[in-house]
């Protein structure tokens, strides 16, 4: 850290033991939650429709829809019932994809703007930071999509992650090729290519650990640079080693290389799966979906039934976008949103400890879920122990459900076709 952030958080530090940093309602009664996430930089289509699919949730509590008001109690509208009807005021921030833009947002939401509580920040490594400002001081960090496994190993109090983890996927994978195996295809030689950032080094080292428990080895693994300008060299080793399965961990802008890259270099692998992020960003799948036919991914998110909660926040969302649906980043940080006003709405306050609290007692049932989860309840490190995820697959430039087989939409089709 360097000495002007050391030195600002110790001032931060210093004025909330003293009392002057106390989050506030806004002038006009409503309730600041800060929000950071990536608005420019390589993940920037990732955090602004994310930007979007968290002021859907904000409208709904604040105005109400009636279909939902059936399924979910705070979508009755006129704001939040416990905190005598106020309203919800999104402060958004860009922590522009770097952990100390997000360390320095998260400072200033808490110190200036007096959030009473912080949403963000998609990277893991973002996460990292700007949630160890939150702890330091006292203020509810929810988080909805980052999924480096070590976030909840920390001993924080005040952190909430909603979403699944690096071992739900990597359980979800590893079943999935343990199907693709008893059907007569070749898993032997797998090969698993990761960015360098605490998101890829994290989730990249439990898959390798989990396939070990599991019977499959993973035989190639390649670390890059998520900012790299040329990945000719990693995929003319992939061409080389020629293995049966390729996973990667990606964000948005080394997706859309490696695709180009790979398509132009004439290669593939038997089977492809993306651990979603790069691969699912809305502005990769509208640009590059039909040259990643067959890619399997994960996924939070599947509309459901006509008129579930799903359905319902999508149609709004779909409206708001001008035709975007929500995909798997943008419905976990929405999920996050709903959860967190929940929690604000039981605590009746807009003191920390008493969100907290809140937060701590959350159970929410899978009824009420936009994602794709069981529900919600953390255990004592803040992981919630409800979360789920679905595998998917790209067919004509959208991704389907394949497994698990009661949520299944369709049936995999293999091998990967690409291009």
């Amino acid at each position: 850290m360097a000495k002007t952030t050391r030195r600002m958080t110790m001032t931060g530090a210093a004025a909330l033991a003293a009392g002057l940093i106390r989050p506030a309602m806004a002038q006009d009664g409503a309730v600041k939650i800060g929000v950071i996430y990536p608005l420019s930089g390589n993940s920037a289509t990732a955090g602004n429709y994310s930007k979007m699919a968290l002021e859907v949730g904000a409208d709904v509590v604040n105005n109400g829809n009636a279909d939902l008001a059936k399924l979910i109690p705070l979508a009755k509208g006129g704001g939040l019932p416990g905190l005598k009807n106020a309203k919800i005021q999104l402060v958004f921030a860009d922590n522009q994809g770097t952990p100390a833009a997000g360390q320095n947002q998260a400072l200033r939401l808490i110190t200036e703007e007096k959030v009473a509580a912080l949403i963000g920040a998609y990277q893991s490594g973002v996460t990292l930071t700007a949630s160890a400002i939150a702890e330091r001081h006292g203020i509810p960090f929810v988080n909805g999509e980052s999924v480096a496994a070590n976030l909840t190993e920390r001993g924080f109090k005040w952190f909430f992650r909603v979403t699944p983890v690096a071992l739900d996927f990597a359980r979800a994978y590893s079943d999935f090729l343990k199907v693709q195996k008893a059907a007569g295809r070749k898993t032997d030689n797998i090969a698993l290519v990761h960015e360098n950032t605490e998101y890829g080094n994290s989730v990249g080292s439990v898959i390798v650990d989990q396939f070990k428990k599991d019977g499959f080895a993973v035989g190639t693994k390649i670390a890059y640079s998520a900012n790299s300008s040329d990945v000719q060299p990693q995929v003319l080793q992939l061409k080389e080693k020629n293995p049966d399965v390729l996973i990667f961990i990606s964000y948005t802008s080394d997706a859309i290389l490696y695709t180009k890259t790979m398509k132009e270099l004439n290669w593939k692998p038997g089977i492809m799966i993306a651990d979603n992020a790069g691969f699912n960003d809305p502005a990769f799948v509208k640009s590059l979906g039909s040259q990643v036919e067959g890619l399997i991914n994960r996924s939070a998110f599947s509309a459901g039934k006509a008129g579930s909660v799903p359905d319902l926040f999508n149609k709004i969302y779909t409206k708001k976008t001008g035709g975007d649906e929500l995909d798997d980043v943008s419905v976990r940080g929405l999920q996050a949103f709903m959860v967190l006003a929940d929690a604000l709405n039981r605590a009746g306050s807009t003191e920390p400890a008493k969100i907290q609290a809140a937060l701590k007692a959350t159970d929410l049932p899978a009824s009420q879920m936009v994602a794709g989860y069981d529900g919600v309840k953390f255990d004592d490190k803040g992981q919630n122990v409800k979360a789920a995820s679905v595998v998917t697959q790209m067919r004509g430039g959208k991704y389907v459900t394949i497994a698990p087989k009661e949520r299944a939409t369709a049936e995999v089709i293999l091998p990967y076709k690409g291009w």
